[in-house]
């Protein structure tokens, strides 16, 4: 699994990376306890991508 944080981030430790598989599930979990279980979400990657979209917008605000 490839997990992916903003580049916002730059270095930081305090953000929450996201993985995503085959079997269109979304898994979250907080860099500084990555050993720590994951939540996961099921979605179709169209409901994922407007849910990131909606964040950018927000963070355009």
């Amino acid at each position: 699994m490839i997990w992916r944080k903003s580049k916002h981030s730059a270095t930081s430790n305090d953000c929450l990376e996201i993985a995503g598989s085959a079997d269109d599930l979304i898994h979250i979990r907080d860099s500084k306890r990555a050993a720590d279980p994951t939540l996961i979400i099921t979605t179709r990657p169209a409901a994922w991508a407007a849910f990131l979209s909606s964040l950018r917008a927000c963070a355009r605000d």
